[in-house]
């Protein structure tokens, strides 16, 4: 998908129907959406239980929270930019209590020009979690095949009496000979020799 075809998932914690109001004139559609709208804290935590969303803004202070913990939260998050809008005087510190948490903090009053750009930060920042979201889950897949291919080759040594290194070979040759990756041909050995007593993780 091209990067002007993305559509960002938004949620808006804000006490305040102006900031809500001005947030909504920029937030257009199809860029954007779907788009909630959350009055307090406990709502903004309770809407980002029921899903993740791509961006989170948190216009601070809420009646329930400074909003400090909850961009801090939010942007634990492997999936979510986060922006906090603070009141100019409050800024230094707000920059201070979340920046290694990687929120963007912007300061109030708000005009149209600023919006756009911290949703193009967002969307940036939202993009390279994207990637390593994706890196994240290869090398997941990657450590369970390793996972996998291990216990083949213990079944192979305990069953067949292979030595470690002829039931390595004997796991590659299948799979080169079949057209096949290491991790099929490892779950087929599994299936045929696992029995009573070995063990599912043994590596």
């Amino acid at each position: 998908m091209l990067l002007k075809e993305r559509n960002y998932s938004v949620l808006i914690a804000s006490a305040s129907e102006r900031t809500a109001a001005e947030l909504s004139a920029v937030l257009i559609e199809p860029r954007y959406g779907p788009i909630r709208f959350a009055s307090d804290a406990g709502s903004a935590k309770r809407a980002f239980g029921d899903r993740e969303y791509d961006c989170v803004i948190i216009d601070s202070p809420l009646p329930d929270d400074a909003g400090l913990r909850l961009a801090k939260d939010m942007a634990a998050s492997r999936e979510t930019a986060v922006l906090l809008l603070v009141r100019a005087e409050l800024y230094e510190d707000a920059y201070e209590a979340v920046v290694e948490h990687g929120v963007f903090v912007l300061s109030k009053p708000l005009y149209g020009p600023m919006l756009s750009f911290a949703l193009g930060w967002m969307e940036s920042a939202r993009e390279r979690l994207r990637k390593l979201a994706r890196k994240t889950v290869s090398v997941e897949e990657k450590m369970e095949e390793i996972r996998v291919v291990n216990r083949a080759k213990w079944l192979l040594i305990t069953k067949l009496g292979l030595s470690e290194e002829r039931a390595h070979r004997h796991i590659e040759k299948q799979a080169m000979d079949r057209c096949m990756a290491k991790r099929a041909v490892a779950e087929e050995i599994i299936r045929r020799y696992a029995g009573e007593g070995i063990p599912k993780d043994h590596a």
